[in-house]
């Protein structure tokens, strides 16, 4: 079988990408899943439906996961500490699974990507794609988008639970501005968290881009399908092998997008003799092109808790979703980082929690609810992780370094962020509603260098992982992608997803993936000649609109 594109994944890039190439008739797409797909909206498991359903923090991790797990880091505090990684094993992929926190990465993010030579992924280039791919039914400024795929809304004050309420308040008390929409390109303070969620449902990128998609003649999906290869000749992509149900064949494509995500995409490259010199020959693969940052620069955002109890237990109603309410502030250890750091309340802890989930330590995850937590988010970490081979065997999973608070300044502003939380419970009416604090102790708080280890001992990742493909200039011997997101050396491939961006955003990383996907879409259309130079400028204008937009909003 032959087709002009070939997508591998179906997460938040791959369904994106599958449906905007498909929107071209002339255009053969074949878009390959390794999990399930449900076709219909009535066949979606509840647990992957509704986004807030009781116990839905925690069942989303027992399936429809790639079962990925990785060391915390390589010194001496987190060597032995392994943690699952959960991706989402599904149409939609991680966008299936996720918190569905709709955040879109800051202007300060685009202009780095814009210091390291990137001058196409300015904010006010890549504005146009947010817009494109939301329907923000709260806002419908020059900002938002009002007819895209993704629908986003925010919870009311109205409905806050009694924790998210107290939050927001002892923020204000704190000083810090009120962040109606933390979407705006310069977004500060405490707000309401947009969510990627409509009465209830999920909105995956499976069920906004797919649903209609699929039904058209030139697409086909086909789900439970591994690839294991990419097939590469001269320097050109020939097309993919693939696993399927115990069978092997083999797929050709005149072009190969992959969309794997983070952890899958660097993995493929390297067993296809794509990557490090060292690597490859360590595991006896024939080296195709050598590209020394496939696998490296590896990204995420560190998070850690404190955790209290309450007073009354009655209170907290785990019905209502976790999170509704977050605080961006920038912290004091890094002025050169402006908003580098996220709070939020979960509304409800439980004793079997996300970091009992993510060590494996109960077989049944006991949900019997301790009290309220406040999670500490770095969103600019400086240390960096690496994806790398465990053998040349596609089956076996790859090992994963993510290296959390490695750095120095990294432990320096977590340990800032808990501090600060801590205070925001202890000097507002939170006070009220808790007792003590169950973690971290008084004991380790108090002791500089007992707090430290503890950060390096617990913190865990926030799922936000990036950059472990990334798009660079050609002089930077560590990109693996250009500015098309093609990756060097090999014509016709290219990568589209969360891998590709030189750093993580100072954001939930699932919008500013799926904003790629759109940009990387159109790259790929006006190549095929989909979109006419009438289309052409009219991006162009509607770039430069952005660029006023944003200096009028700055002045």
């Amino acid at each position: 079988m032959e087709y002009d594109f070939v997508v591998i994944g179906s997460g938040s890039g791959g369904s994106i990408i599958a449906s905007r190439l498909s929107e071209n008739p002339n255009n053969s797409v074949l878009l390959l899943e390794g999990g399930p797909d449900y076709q219909n909206f009535d066949e979606i498991p509840e647990d992957i439906k509704l986004g807030y359903a009781t116990g839905t923090h925690l069942a989303i991790y027992e399936h429809h996961d790639w079962g990925h797990t990785g060391l915390v880091g390589d010194y001496a505090e987190a060597k032995d500490r392994e943690i699952r990684l959960p991706r989402g094993k599904i149409t939609g992929g991680s966008s299936s699974i996720n918190g569905q926190i709709f955040l879109r990465g800051l202007t300060h993010d685009f202009e780095l990507w814009n210091q390291k030579g990137l001058n196409q992924w300015k904010y006010e280039d890549v504005l146009p794609y947010f817009n494109k791919l939301e329907n923000d039914l709260d806002f419908s400024d020059d900002f938002h988008g009002s007819d895209g795929p993704i629908l986003a809304q925010r919870f009311p004050e109205s409905e806050w639970t009694e924790p998210q309420k107290l939050f927001y308040e002892a923020c204000i008390k704190e000083g810090y501005p009120v962040a109606k929409d933390l979407n705006l390109p310069d977004a500060t303070g405490v707000g309401p968290f947009p969510c990627n969620n409509y009465q209830g449902i999920r909105m995956s990128t499976a069920i906004g881009y797919l649903s209609d998609a699929r039904h058209r003649l030139n697409l086909t999906i086909r789900s439970n399908c591994y690839v294991t290869k990419l097939l590469v000749n001269n320097q050109q992509i020939q097309g993919v092998d693939v696993e399927s149900n115990g069978e092997q064949f083999r797929v050709y494509g005149n072009k190969v997008i992959l969309s794997a995500g983070t952890i899958s995409s660097p993995h493929i490259l390297l067993l296809s003799g794509i990557g490090p010199e060292d690597e490859l020959k360590k595991h006896d693969i024939q080296q195709t092109v050598n590209l020394p940052g496939v696998g490296k620069n590896l990204r995420d955002h560190p998070m850690n808790y404190v955790k209290m109890g309450v007073k009354d237990i009655t209170k907290l109603d785990t019905s209502k979703p976790m999170l509704q309410v977050g605080l961006r502030y920038s912290s004091s250890s890094a002025p050169e980082m402006p908003d580098d750091m996220i709070l939020y309340m979960n509304s409800y802890a439980s004793e079997g929690d996300y970091r009992d989930i993510l060590f494996d330590r109960e077989k049944n995850h006991n949900s019997e609810l301790t009290g309220i937590q406040i999670a500490v988010l770095l969103y600019l970490a400086t240390s960096q992780g690496s994806v790398s081979l465990k053998s040349n065997n596609p089956h076996d999973k790859p090992n994963i370094t993510l290296n959390l608070l490695k750095s120095e300044l990294d432990v320096k502003r977590m340990a800032e962020g808990i501090r600060k939380a801590d205070e925001i419970m202890h000097n507002s009416e939170l006070s009220n509603f808790v007792t003590h604090r169950q973690s971290p102790s008084d004991e380790i708080l108090s002791n500089e260098k007992k707090f430290h280890s503890w950060l390096r001992r617990s913190t865990l990742t926030g799922n936000h992982m990036t950059s472990s493909c990334s798009m660079g200039i050609e002089s930077n011997e560590m990109a693996v992608v250009d500015q098309n997101c093609k990756v060097y050396g090999i014509d016709n491939l290219y990568i589209a997803d969360a891998s590709v961006m030189p750093d993580a955003v100072r954001a939930n990383t699932n919008v500013t993936t799926m904003m790629v996907e759109e940009r990387v879409s159109e790259i790929l259309n006006e190549k095929e000649g989909l979109y006419t130079q009438l289309l052409d400028g009219l991006v162009d204008d509607l770039s430069e609109i952005s660029k006023e937009l944003l200096d009028e909003r700055e002045a």
